[in-house]
């Protein structure tokens, strides 16, 4: 028994091997407007949003999974995000993007959102949301720039990762770690176990 990830990112793939769970990566062809999928709509609350980007690419998981003819199995998407109030922090477009949502996040709490769905192809779809807060010491502006500079920051939501450089920054964490990391591991299980 295994199931397809489809996602990209190398921490999903960690936790579901912290779980045990055997997987296949489902990623998309290289015509596929992934990105395009995380484009915020306007008045969009960062809940709505990212449950919504998670179906869309479970939706294209699933489409991907009958072109390519391959093997039915439970497909696993999953979406982070950051956000502050209703603002939404995405992937940072450059590292002056990267520098002002940490500039942002400094010294105050925002919440991390992950939004899981799984569904065996034919059958019922589960999805999960897991909400956490994380509250940054303040930084001083030498610090944002020497996080910034070691690259990390890029292609993370919110411009950092808990679970490297930036835990320095992290005060207190209220939620799940592996959720901010980008797959909330007792939602996952629970919603495994349902389509097992």
């Amino acid at each position: 028994m295994f199931i397809y990830l489809a996602s990209r990112s190398p921490r999903r793939r960690q936790l579901l091997e912290q779980l045990g769970i055997e997987h296949r990566l489902l990623l998309p062809d290289d015509d596929e407007d992934s990105e395009g999928l995380e484009a915020v709509e306007p008045g969009e609350s960062p809940a709505t949003y990212v449950q919504r980007v998670t179906r869309l690419k479970l939706d294209a998981a699933l489409d991907r999974l009958k072109r390519r003819k391959l093997p039915r199995a439970p497909i696993l998407c999953s979406d982070t995000t950051v956000a502050r109030g209703r603002a939404i922090y995405g992937k940072p477009a450059d590292e002056k993007d990267a520098a002002r949502m940490l500039g942002e996040l400094s010294g105050a709490t925002h919440r991390v959102l992950t939004a899981v769905a799984i569904q065996r192809p034919g059958g019922a779809r589960r999805e999960a949301l897991s909400i956490s807060r994380v509250t940054f010491a303040a930084l001083t502006p030498a610090k944002i720039r020497a996080y910034v500079a070691s690259g990390e920051p890029m292609g993370k939501a919110g411009a950092y990762a808990v679970q490297g450089r930036a835990a320095a920054f992290i005060a207190r964490i209220d939620g799940s770690f592996t959720g901010i990391m980008g797959l909330p591991l007792f939602e996952t299980a629970a919603l495994l176990a349902d389509v097992r």
